[in-house]
């Protein structure tokens, strides 16, 4: 969702982009005012993309380490899950071996 909203933003700023510039290029100005225009126009679209770059960057950095945290807090939890079960195992081992130790010797 989040993608489809970005990409509709980005194709809105490039149509404003591309529309400014061709209403720049028709206007009735000199052509050193005109080149003027087009160059803060450029360097103000610059300055979007660049703070859209740097939030996205944000976010994903964001996001990743959420994502890391949850894995981490997952792996402990199956590796504490494990840990139960293989003493689980040992315990149960150990109470088979005593009961063998304890039982009666077979007779030849």
């Amino acid at each position: 969702m989040a993608k489809n909203t970005e990409n509709t933003l980005l194709a809105l700023l490039t149509g404003a982009v591309i529309g400014a510039g061709i209403g720049i290029l028709y206007a009735p100005d000199k052509g050193s005012k005109t080149r003027k225009k087009i160059k803060r126009k450029a360097e103000e679209t610059q300055h979007d993309i660049s703070e859209r770059v740097s939030k996205a960057k944000e976010d994903l950095t964001k996001s990743v380490n959420e994502k890391k945290v949850e894995f981490e807090q997952k792996l402990d939890d199956t590796i504490s899950n494990m840990s139960g079960k293989a003493e689980d195992i040992i315990s149960s081992l150990e109470r088979k071996l005593e009961e063998l130790k304890n039982r009666q010797p077979l007779k030849k």
